[in-house]
């Protein structure tokens, strides 16, 4: 009996102690998804290998769905510091850095062997990217993936740019919006956490995203059908506040970094798996899973040489260097 009284009061002071200590620095991470996405499922894993790998001494906090910052809010709030990092579609970045868009150019992240090339750590894309990124009091901790683009429809799907024109079309970053122009559509930004409302009310006509987008926002309740284009790659950064991340002791960055690099390597991994279920859920629930063919492919590509123009004129000598190092010839 004393004994279990004498270990329950030791375990209690141990306990106690654990409270009273704070966790010497806060990482708050600003999240358009909802935990179950795949995305918040990845910053998870994150936010427990740091809090193991640092002995708590980083103390993570997700804010999810938008409830601190919409998408297109994080970069000026973490280049400002108002948050310590955040999780944004790369191409919010595209004002500051152009080059960005690269990945949203049609059709030419055309395979997985392209799209890991390009985001391998070390690459001319990732570098290039980053390095312009980092100009903006943000810098890039690690990737996301998030899967190829789709369109979503109601009724008909879009299979040939004539299927788009003189409908307005939700996009989620500039190129993607010159894309659809050229097709003879009309292209209307609306953040990830807003797509589900703007397809209930008839905002647009047509949605881009990504289909594991589909299951996680349970589109299928406000669109019926998918076609899979997969003409873009879409991927999210985690960006962490620079003066914040320069402020960290060096054993921290490193630990973080390792965290990191677990995080990105197994979303990286997972993304086929996961799309491949996104699919199951969607004609689960009903929807048409419409495919290209060559020919539709083809059609798609003929008009978009004024979206390459366009970019080659935003991005510079950082754009055609990227698109050097894709293999892309012109």
């Amino acid at each position: 009996m004393l004994k279990t009284f004498l270990c329950g009061a030791a375990a209690a002071l141990a306990l106690g102690g654990a409270a009273m200590a704070e966790p010497a620095h806060k990482m708050r991470i600003s999240l358009q998804l909802p935990l179950t996405s795949h995305l918040g499922e990845n910053l998870l894993l994150f936010e427990k290998e740091v809090e193991a790998r640092t002995g708590g001494a980083v103390d993570v906090e997700i804010y999810d769905s938008a409830t601190l910052y919409k998408d297109k809010e994080v970069p000026a709030a973490v280049g400002s510091g108002a948050i310590e990092a955040g999780v944004a579609s790369l191409t919010r970045y595209v004002g500051d850095a152009p080059v960005v868009d690269v990945f949203y150019m049609p059709f030419l992240f055309n395979s997985e062997e392209k799209v890991r090339a390009a985001v391998a750590k070390g690459s001319p894309v990732r570098t290039i990217i980053e390095e312009e990124v980092a100009r903006t009091g943000g810098q890039i901790l690690y990737w996301q993936a998030y899967g190829g683009a789709i369109m979503l429809s109601k009724g008909t799907p879009i299979k040939r740019p004539e299927d788009l024109k003189g409908k307005k079309v939700r996009v989620f970053g500039k190129t993607l919006g010159d894309f659809v122009k050229a097709a003879g559509g009309a292209p209307t930004l609306i953040s990830g956490s807003e797509q589900y409302l703007a397809y209930q009310r008839g905002t647009v006509d047509v949605g881009m995203t990504g289909i594991s987008g589909v299951k996680s926002r349970k589109l299928w309740e406000v669109m019926d059908t998918v076609t899979v284009t997969n003409h873009a790659d879409i991927e999210f950064v985690v960006v962490v506040n620079t003066q914040w991340w320069n402020a960290l002791p060096p054993e921290i960055q490193a630990r973080i970094r390792e965290a990191a690099d677990v995080a990105e390597r197994t979303v990286r991994d997972r993304m086929s798996q996961i799309e491949a279920d996104a699919y199951a859920a969607a004609r689960e629930h009903g929807m048409n899973i419409v495919e290209l063919d060559e020919a539709d492919v083809a059609a798609w590509k003929a008009v978009a040489k004024p979206v390459y123009d366009a970019f080659l004129a935003a991005a510079g000598e950082a754009g055609a260097k990227v698109l050097a190092a894709v293999g892309h010839d012109g």
